[in-house]
């Protein structure tokens, strides 16, 4: 097995790399034809998307509000769930739960860093 510290320093040199070459893209992208003029139109486009979405939502009313509860609720949910499982693995049990058609889920374990 690799050493974590070299696994990270590799890491870094890659997304270093990946920065300068995302930096000349954007760069040929400036110099492309058209692509300012598209970009331009794509934001109008996206301002217009999003009054008409505005309108939508509000003519909806307590629908509409409704939706957004139910979202901040299913992510308290998710959140509870993952609370209970890793729980239940510190305490070296087995976490599986199924759906109402009978199928089978596991967790799904990921490891991430953030700078200190």
């Amino acid at each position: 097995m690799q050493n974590i510290q070299d696994l990270f320093d590799t890491l870094q040199v890659t997304k270093k790399e990946q920065k300068e070459i995302r930096k000349e893209y954007a760069d040929a992208l400036m110099n492309a034809n058209g692509y300012v003029e598209v970009t331009d139109e794509l934001k109008k486009l996206r301002e217009k998307k999003k009054q008409i979405e505005t309108m939508t939502q509000s003519r909806m009313g307590e629908r509409y509000a409704k939706l957004e509860a139910l979202k901040k609720k299913a992510e308290e949910l998710d959140q509870e769930i993952t609370d209970v499982a890793m729980s239940t693995l510190m305490e070296g049990k087995t976490v599986e739960i199924k759906d109402q058609y009978d199928n089978t889920y596991e967790p799904v374990y990921k490891i991430s860093f953030k700078k200190m």
